[in-house]
């Protein structure tokens, strides 16, 4: 049986710390941010991990 294909698309949107927790970028950072307070345009263009029971599966998406 062939190997898995990993989700490329996951393969751009996760990476792997040092300790092999998955990390993640915050989303709705993109567009209409004039509405959004500064405090919250500063704190989601931070990384942040994906939770424990999301990111056996985000391992396995993105082959990491």
């Amino acid at each position: 049986m062939p190997k898995m294909k990993s989700n490329s698309g996951a393969k751009k949107r996760y990476d792997l710390t040092g300790t092999g927790k998955v990390k993640r970028k915050h989303a709705y950072k993109s567009h209409i941010l004039t509405k959004k307070s500064n405090k919250r345009k500063r704190n989601l263009g931070y990384t942040t991990e994906v939770s424990a029971t999301e990111s056996k599966r985000a391992k396995i998406l993105a082959g990491v």
